[in-house]
């Protein structure tokens, strides 16, 4: 009876054994499922072994890695959520959870993760790159270039480094520092047109626009094939009015095939200053026809057919022109307006003469001449040019169609009287219109 029970007692025991051998080839199996793009197999897998083991972190994490390969991949966060909360020490997972969040535009939930892991291992790169994103993302920059720093402390040659410290300085603010990192930079990597990019950007914006140029064409002879060079470059030349330099590297850019609408319009713009119109024309036509809301190209259209004495197509383009500003011309005239009586309300009263006067550019609006005398008269008390605007309004009476009450015009006449000759009438007031 005894050698039963112990027979009994060993059969358990190595099928226990034989168990727990077999739950480590399990999790390399998934492994192996995960690199083969078995998914389905993994999740199945993982999901037996969940089924008896529910605190088993591992698993949830491979779980999770499955899902990820998946669409949608929505489950696969939770379980690496699950995974962090069973083992919070596990760096790994952790990680994965603050990528997660960081790739899902939570940098809110991140940015405690990812701390949390750089206070624990500070020169873990691919901790500090997601949390400095993050500081970049958010303006703080001097806490970006604090981490760079010891990173390049560790690697002084890391060109690397000094560019994401050249660009901290220049979202910054710093371009004189900005400056010197990405030049420090290109001494150790002559190559690297990153660093030509955003060097050139700050030499044009501190008005040195030949070294910015000169930075450009360097990054073209390593790069020709990269198109952004000679967009950056093409944009300068332009700004700079060298619009036959740019009228070269857009052709450039247009041959590769982009054939965008700015491209097209500004080789159009270099063929017509380089004395080419029936080039230009070509490619302003082609231009108009990608956007036709485009006034300035419409208006190059209509100089080149009023030169090419094609008065048909240039009255077309012209009156194009016309209802496209029309619009705008109307909303500048409210807004100079309504930033007049802003002003007058404010007690500004030179300034919203000033800005009354502007919007006589765009009003015909005679009333405009009345608000302006009335400012001269009661508030600054400039008799010469009150007399002017009241005169000036008179006089505009006269030439249009609109009505007032007899009344009314002959107040602001006696008023006029008044102001030329104070001692010898009495003091006419104007009546509130």
């Amino acid at each position: 009876m005894k050698r039963i029970a112990l027979t009994f007692i060993l059969l358990v025991f190595f099928i226990s054994l034989r168990g727990l051998a077999q739950n480590n080839p399990d999790n390399s199996k998934i492994d192996m499922m995960l690199i083969r793009g078995e998914f389905d197999r993994a999740i199945d897998t993982c999901k037996q072994i969940l089924a008896g083991d529910t605190l088993n972190s591992e698993i949830y994490y491979k779980l999770g890695l499955a899902y990820q390969n998946q669409l949608p991949d929505d489950k696969s966060f939770d379980c690496f959520l699950k995974a962090a909360t069973l083992s919070p020490a596990n760096k790994q997972y952790s990680f994965m959870v603050a990528k997660t969040y960081y790739n899902n535009g939570k940098i809110k939930q991140a940015e405690p993760l990812l701390l949390n892991l750089c206070s624990n291992d500070s020169m873990n790169w691919s901790y500090a790159y997601y949390l400095t994103s993050i500081y970049m993302q958010r303006g703080r920059y001097d806490e970006s270039i604090k981490i760079y720093n010891r990173f390049l402390k560790q690697d002084s040659l890391n060109y690397a480094i000094l560019d994401k410290i050249g660009f901290a300085c220049l979202r910054k603010g710093d371009f004189n520092d900005a400056i010197d990192f990405y030049n420090r930079s290109l001494t150790l990597n002559n190559k690297n047109t990153n660093a030509i990019k955003n060097l050139s950007y700050l030499y044009s914006s501190c008005n040195k626009v030949d070294t910015a140029l000169q930075l450009l064409t360097m990054g073209i002879k390593i790069d020709p094939l990269d198109m952004d060079l000679y967009v950056r470059r093409g944009g300068l030349n332009y700004l700079v009015n060298y619009t036959k330099r740019a009228l070269d590297d857009y052709l450039k850019i247009l041959s590769s095939g982009d054939s965008s609408f700015l491209y097209l319009k500004r080789a159009g713009i270099g063929y017509l200053n380089n004395l080419q119109p029936k080039e230009s024309l070509k490619y302003l036509l082609i231009a108009y026809s990608k956007d036709s809301s485009d006034y300035e190209t419409a208006s190059y259209l209509g100089q080149i057919y009023y030169h090419m004495n094609d008065p048909k197509n240039s009255i077309h383009y012209y009156r194009r022109v016309v209802k496209l500003l029309t619009p705008i011309t109307v909303q500048m005239g409210k807004a100079t307006i309504m930033l007049a009586e802003a002003q007058k309300i404010g007690g500004f009263y030179k300034e919203a003469i000033t800005s009354y006067l502007s919007a006589l550019k765009y009003s015909s609006d005679n009333n405009l001449n009345m608000i302006i005398a009335n400012l001269y008269d009661e508030k600054l008390k400039d008799t010469p040019k009150a007399i002017y605007y009241y005169e000036l309004f008179l006089n505009k009476i006269k030439k249009s169609q609109m009505s007032f009450k007899s009344d009314y015009i002959e107040s602001i006449k006696e008023r006029v009287e008044f102001l030329k000759n104070p001692d010898k009438l009495p003091e006419k007031k104007l009546p509130k219109k």
